[in-house]
């Protein structure tokens, strides 16, 4: 049979997770000669056999990857044949096509596990044990392509025993970059508050006697420090707290099986799928009765964000404290998280009592990812380890690379190239100098990457978030200002691969608007080229700015005052017991007179202002702090509303819920139960959010709606909108981006992209014809 000739290249998540070897294996059981190799843009064969030979050898390329492996493309041209007998896996090479192919980091396999388990193998309970199926990729990654000399792992030479494993294709650690074991690779030891080594015969058990006795341990972890105490213990939690600077919001908890995860919550099939997956994410579950976790480790909080041990180094430290470990990033709260070791002395020092280091360096920060399940999907809150660097493929290609910077709070930013937007990792909020460097070196990184630099910059429009600043400062001419919550619907829209306009429901606590107000309440009619403002809310007065989202009881008293006027009943609400009655006349005339007061359309503030008058809470402790306090006392088995009013101003139809709160006012003087109130609260606005929906839907014809902001990190909301839509509504939302801030890059580079394709300068609101 005539030999023929295949050039084959194939992109996606294809280094770094033995495609090489199990290509080799395959090519051989096919009888094919020829060779793989990585490249910058990902992995490219030569194949060289029968026809038919070939036929089934790009079939199984196609349909039985290996399992952390994802193709996005396979594309095969025929080359002059040649006749090689053997298949060899040859030296990877640079090129100017550079596309992110590193995967992301990956829990410990079960075979790793077995080996660390087993007393006769030489990794018996070593902690960095890996192989081509799990490990650190991308926190260790410091160029591409994915090779040992690009990584930190460079200063580890393999000994003998590691070199044959890693040169065997046949091997499972055939070119794992981490490879390694106690003879040549990275070591962990134990150090006092002051950084000197303390002599332990095995440092985890030590670490794990100290978390036992109540003390707080810094951890070095995958893509940063973690901070680690008790979580079964109430003194330790409270000390952590003190320490950390971090009130109320809850803290994560590690448990060292999924077994041990089901006594601290009542879990779902798709909950106990995301916790054993090899991203590992902390996931958000309802606690169960009678778990052991001391209460302070989610205030008030009938849920718990839990996770699996992802490292070896995780699992043996679990193993040896054997109870449940808070296991929070190592920073304070407004700073960039840990990662390197004199850094981790220099600013831990007063938080831990102990390190817990390890001298492989991390290339790249890389927070934990967090995911909830809503409408029975996952969906990522916040997308960082085990996700990032993968690509998100989008419908246009971007015809210049795009650089999307982002918003202020929950930080990510995007660079597009290609057919794929890439997602950086979580870098939290822009609000001081640490976090805004990390910000500016891990785009650095991401350019360096990818090997571009991208022509377009994408921003939001307001002008003073540090993202914006970012943009403007750079040196590219082409600058694109994006409407907030136009991004927020683009951001669904480009993941679930929609190219048509869509009813997009924008629901977050604040967005500057095309008009200078503050939006976040917004029915719009979306396109990526523009959009069309359908519907709103009645704006609620902000005194004081950003001060009233930190002092609540403002926003209370903003709605309170609109909805009742003189007839306002502060003296009978709990929320104002305590607030000086000179500091609710001078509040008073602030709004009345428009002095240092904003108008906010946000469905956030709503949460915000009935919430603190219902639970009487006056001040926010943290970013959507008394939001997620009015979500979660709701009572699950409650189904009545209230009234509201639908008033249509021009070509805007506003939602007015001065009816909602005079009945909510009504039932909380009554002693009616907060559950019940919230509750109605949730039905209600879904109820409202499926009117003004329905209402666009008989103006623009039924199309797609698309729910997107941070309000949709709430299930109860997201799965009542789409409850009160019914069946016959295409209702998409969030899965693998955050709903919140989190994915607003994803939507402002898909949207730079379309206003470059249509040849305009400026996107504003107005739909493109």
């Amino acid at each position: 049979m005539a030999n023929e000739g295949r050039r084959i290249e194939v992109r996606g998540i294809v280094q770094g997770v033995g495609f090489r070897p199990w290509v080799f294996r395959l090519a051989s059981a096919h009888g094919i000669g020829g060779w793989v190799r990585n490249d910058a843009a990902g992995v490219t064969i030569e194949a060289f056999g029968s026809d038919l030979a070939l036929a089934a050898f790009l079939e199984d390329l196609r349909s039985s990857p290996p399992p952390a492996a994802q193709i996005r493309s396979l594309h095969s041209i025929d080359v002059p044949p040649r006749s090689l007998r053997t298949f060899e896996i040859v030296e990877s090479v640079s090129s100017d096509d550079r596309r992110v192919s590193i995967p992301a980091d990956l829990a410990t396999c079960a075979e790793c596990l077995a080996d660390m388990h087993d007393p006769a193998n030489r990794r018996h309970d070593y902690a960095f044990t890996n192989c081509t199926n799990c490990g650190p990729r991308f926190t260790i990654a410091t160029s591409v392509p994915y090779d040992r000399p690009n990584t930190t792992m460079v200063s580890f030479p393999m000994c003998d025993h590691c070199r044959v494993e890693y040169e065997s294709p046949l091997d499972r650690r055939f070119h794992a970059q981490p490879n390694a074991c106690p003879t040549c690779g990275p070591r962990v030891w134990l150090a006092d508050s002051t950084g000197v080594e303390v002599p332990a015969q095995n440092p985890i058990h030590e670490a794990a006697q100290s978390l036992r006795r109540g003390l707080i341990v810094a951890l070095k972890g995958l893509g940063g420090f973690h901070l680690a105490c008790d979580a079964t213990d109430e003194v330790a939690v409270a000390q952590l707290r003190r320490r950390k600077r971090r009130d109320e919001k809850p803290f994560a908890v590690m448990v060292g099986t999924l077994a041990a995860a089901e006594l601290q919550a009542d879990l779902t099939g798709v909950e106990r799928g995301l916790l054993t997956s090899t991203e590992r994410p902390i996931v958000l579950a309802c606690q169960r009765a009678g778990n052991d976790l001391a209460p302070n480790v989610a205030p008030a909080n009938p849920t718990v964000g839990l996770m699996l041990p992802y490292t070896p180094l995780h699992h043996l430290l679990l193993a040896a404290v054997d109870r449940p470990l808070v296991m929070t990033s190592a920073n304070l709260a407004e700073e960039p998280l840990v990662c390197g070791n004199d850094e981790a002395i220099g600013r831990l020092s007063g938080l831990a009592d102990w390190f817990l280091m390890h001298d492989r360096d991390i290339a790249t920060r890389c927070d934990d990812s967090v995911v909830r399940v809503i409408r029975g999907r996952p969906a990522v809150l916040r997308r960082s380890r085990g996700y990032v660097p993968r690509g998100v493929a989008v419908a246009q290609s971007f015809v210049e690379p795009v650089l999307a910077c982002g918003a202020l709070l929950k930080n990510t930013f995007c660079v597009g190239v290609g057919d794929t937007a890439y997602l950086g990792p979580h870098i939290g909020d822009l609000d001081n100098l640490e976090t805004y460097e990390s910000y500016e070196l891990a785009i650095e990184k991401f350019e360096q990457f990818l090997g571009t630099t991208p022509c377009v910059i994408a921003h939001d429009r307001h002008p003073e978030y540090l993202s914006t600043q970012y943009a403007l400062d750079r040196q590219e001419p082409v600058k694109i200002a994006v409407q907030h919550h136009h991004a927020h619907v683009a951001s669904a829209m480009a993941e679930h691969g929609i190219e048509g306009r869509v009813i997009g429901v924008a629901f977050d606590g604040t967005g500057l608007g095309t008009d200078g107000t503050a939006w976040g309440g917004e029915i719009l009619l979306v396109e990526y080229t523009g959009f069309e403002r359908l519907a709103t809310f009645r704006p609620i007065a902000l005194a004081g700015g950003d001060l009233a989202i930190r002092q609540v009881w403002r926003q209370g008293l903003a709605i309170l005052d609109d909805a009742f006027g003189a007839d306002a009943p502060v003296d009978r609400l709990s929320l104002f017991r305590h607030v000086p009655a000179t500091e609710i006349a001078v509040v008073r005339q602030m709004i009345a007179g428009r002095i240092n007061t904003a108008s906010a359309h946000g469905v956030g503030r709503y949460f915000d202002a009935i919430g603190a008058l219902v639970l009487g809470m006056s001040e926010s402790r943290y970013e959507g702090h008394v939001a997620l306090e009015w979500n979660l006392v709701a009572d699950a088995d409650e189904r009545g509303q209230y009234e509201f009013a639908l008033i249509r101003e021009g070509s805007l139809i506003e939602a007015d819920f001065r009816p909602v709160i005079r009945a909510i006012v009504s039932d909380t003087i009554a002693g009616r139960s907060p559950a019940m109130i919230s509750a109605r609260f949730h039905n209600t606005l879904a109820a409202a959010t499926a009117d003004l929906v329905r209402t666009a839907i008989s103006r623009h014809g039924r199309l797609p709606v698309v729910l997107s902001g941070g309000c949709f990190q709430n299930a109860r909301l997201a799965e009542g909108v789409d409850h009160e839509l019914g069946p016959n509504v295409r209702v998409v939302t969030h899965e693998l981006v955050p709903p919140g801030d989190g994915g607003i890059a994803l939507g402002q580079a898909v949207i730079a992209n379309a206003v470059v394709q249509s040849g305009s300068q400026v996107v504003s609101e107005g739909l493109c014809a």
